[in-house]
């Protein structure tokens, strides 16, 4: 797809480290998939990607976990 931001470049699949900051808790998952623009760098998720990433740092933040990294995994 033609990239919404720069409106040059095309997206193409691949994988993101995306840091999450929230209340004093850092967690940062690694190998998310995304779309990256292959001109400007921007990177876009799913709506499966992302409904995952947020429930995984609430479980997190409910464990009290302060700082973490972790491996992205996509649970069924």
């Amino acid at each position: 797809m033609k990239c919404p931001i720069c409106r040059h470049g095309e997206t193409r699949p691949g994988s993101v480290t995306v840091p999450l900051e929230r209340y004093g808790m850092s967690i940062v998952f690694r190998e998310v998939p995304a779309l990256l623009c292959e001109n400007c760098g921007e990177t876009f998720h799913d709506e499966a990607v992302t409904a995952a990433l947020l429930k995984q740092a609430e479980q997190a933040a409910a464990a009290g976990v302060e700082i973490d990294v972790r491996r992205f995994a996509v649970v069924a």
